[in-house]
């Protein structure tokens, strides 16, 4: 094996404006190794990788392959040299097939039999090589997201890629399916491909990765060998502080049922029945979690029950019926009775990105008195209110007068949570609470559902995060396909049991 290394960049920088996204990063990547990069929010890893795959040019440095300096000024260039990219969100098309996929963009000429041909015999020796076997004839819609990464990680293998950046790759896996990847990953790397591992999760990064490199506000603060290291360390040298990793928090001392939900039913626009007959209760003082991969019924669970969406069924909150389909199932209504909402996409349905965060801060409560001068609104008691929940819930920068899409996903995160949490609801609904959110911003967020848990709300959250699932939760419901599948209490039971029955099987009476 040479031991030059794969990948090597030297001075890397790049501003966008006034913001300096990359300082003067240097990393090397030796072949044959995974090797994992992570950082908090706004660190600089997704641009740093964008400039390696050829989306960005840097402003300065150097990028040598395998010992040679090599020029990426795009994508194109990017795959010439070697490389793939894995990206979190899947660039597939849907309505083609696995074999039109593969080789879309990389025909052989104008006619297509020929390609399609020779992709699939090289697509068979690749699926059996790698243990990436999926039905070339499938239609991308028509398979799972497990089984669509297979495509996207063949797809880079098609051309030839000897090094694989994966961003964010079990964001969308059940637990087995996780597993199933990493165990694709280290047979790619036995066959001495190189892969540079994007995650913000420190378990996988300590289970999967040989080298793990550390950035912090667009610069490069360490690399370690990964044996030689901590979750605890990494997570200090990500934030600059020591980060508590588990949930700290006492027993519940359950109240008074909250919510009761009985034979819930949810249809699409399509026609399509999403919510399946579920029942469920969350009492005063705890914290119900639905555990589950996403697009099982969760986010129209979550939208029924904060007046987004309609459905059948009976909800009943402390005690009183909600009207489902009628004038009063609105998100307004929701709020009239106690209940407070922080929806899954906080970008498309939390916060407005062109308004400012002390606007942001007042959606939904506009006609609360606190807020009002006679007809008008009091945009100065809104500003003062909206500065002290953005110091209350640690915003940064603390300025109410940015436009939201000026923060980072973490604190435009706390912007929705600090709306939601101080109006002192009965019922907290919270969809995937730390998504895409930095471990600093995590632990904090944490202790503001566990705080409010405390003061004797009820809360239902929904995560496709186990270990959060499991370190929040009191009683943990798993949903499959529209319907619950059971309920199982933390502390008797595991990633294994929860990911099973997250897959639609159950290893033991629900």
């Amino acid at each position: 094996m040479s031991t030059a290394p794969a990948i090597e960049l030297k001075g890397i920088s790049k501003a966008f404006g006034a913001v300096q996204a990359n300082k003067d990063i240097s990393i090397r990547v030796m072949p044959g190794t995974i090797h994992g990069i992570i950082g908090e929010n706004g660190a600089g890893k997704s641009t740093l990788m964008s400039i390696l795959y050829g989306f960005y040019k840097a402003d300065k440095g150097d990028i040598y392959i395998s010992g040679q300096k090599t020029a990426i000024p795009d994508s194109q260039a990017a795959i010439a040299a070697g490389i793939g990219m894995v990206f979190q969100h899947f660039k597939l098309v849907q309505n083609f097939t696995v074999l039109e996929n593969v080789i879309l963009g990389a025909e052989d000429g104008a006619l297509l039999a020929p390609s399609l041909r020779k992709a699939r015999k090289e697509l068979t020796a690749l699926a059996a090589e790698y243990e990436l076997n999926v039905n070339p004839d499938a239609l991308i819609e028509e398979i799972g997201v497990g089984m669509q990464q297979r495509v996207e990680i063949l797809k880079a293998l098609y051309r030839q890629a000897d090094i694989l950046i994966l961003d964010e790759p079990t964001g969308v896996l059940t637990p087995a399916e996780a597993d199933q990847l990493f165990r694709i990953l280290h047979r790619l790397k036995d066959e001495g491909k190189t892969i540079i591992l994007i995650t913000h999760k420190l378990r996988e990064i300590m289970e999967a990765t040989d080298t793990v490199s550390v950035m912090r506000r667009g610069e490069m603060t360490a690399t370690v060998k990964t044996s030689e290291t901590s979750p605890e360390h990494l997570a200090e040298l990500m934030v600059g502080r020591k980060v508590l990793l588990r949930v700290d928090k006492t027993p519940a001392q359950p109240g008074e049922k909250v919510l009761e939900v009985e034979n819930l039913r949810v249809v699409d626009a399509a026609g399509v029945e999403r919510v399946k007959g579920i029942s469920l209760e969350v009492r005063a003082g705890e914290i119900l979690g639905i555990a589950g991969v996403a697009g099982n019924g969760q986010s129209e669970l979550l939208e029924v029950l904060g007046g987004m969406e309609n459905g059948t069924g009976t909800i009943r909150v402390n005690g009183k019926e909600l009207d489902l389909t009628g004038k009063f199932s609105d998100a307004r209504s929701r709020r009239k009775r106690g209940i407070a909402h922080v929806p899954e996409d906080r970008q498309r349905e939390g916060l407005i990105m062109d308004f400012k965060a002390w606007e942001n801060t007042a959606f939904g409560y506009d006609d609360d008195d606190a807020y009002r001068a006679g007809l008008l609104m009091d945009n100065a008691a809104i500003r003062e209110d909206a500065q002290g929940k953005i110091e209350r819930f640690d915003v940064r920068p603390a300025n109410s007068e940015l436009e939201a899409k000026s923060f980072s996903g973490g604190n435009q995160q706390k912007i929705v949570l600090a709306r939601e949490i101080e109006r002192d609801p009965d019922l907290l609904l919270i969809g995937q609470p730390t998504r895409g959110v930095d471990i600093g911003a995590i632990e904090f967020i944490h202790q503001q559902i566990v705080a409010l848990r405390d003061k004797g709300k009820a809360i239902l959250l929904v995560s496709v995060e186990l270990e959060e699932i499991l370190s929040l939760s009191d009683r943990i419901a798993v949903i499959f396909d529209g319907k619950l599948m059971g309920e199982r209490l933390p502390a008797e039971t595991d990633e294994k049991e929860l990911g099973l029955m997250m897959a639609g099987m159950t290893g033991k009476d629900s």
